[in-house]
């Protein structure tokens, strides 16, 4: 009988442990030979390619979050927001 090791990686021959999936993970060792590893673990590539689209879209909700913000303050505080600019213009243009 075959022992595996807790994660599944390793498969101890009696001597030492030995690696229960080819190189390229391809493969994978049952206790008596290598069957195609349909379930093997993602690669490093495949995580780095999904932490980047999680990244990509949490910086696109956080931008819709702020423009939305940014609106919401120039449709409720617009004239309040004229009539600043218009007092500094008077001032500045005053003798």
């Amino acid at each position: 009988m075959t022992r595996f090791s807790a994660d599944g990686f390793w498969w101890w021959d009696g001597a030492e442990w030995r690696p229960a999936f080819s190189h390229d993970r391809l493969w994978r060792w049952t206790g008596q030979g290598w069957v195609p590893a349909t379930s093997a673990a993602p690669s490093g590539a495949g995580q780095a390619v999904g932490l980047t689209l999680g990244l990509v879209a949490a910086f696109a909700g956080i931008i819709v979050l702020v423009s939305i913000v940014v609106i919401v303050i120039l449709l409720t505080m617009g004239n309040q927001l004229a009539n600043v600019f218009s007092n500094v213009v008077a001032a500045l243009g005053a003798p």
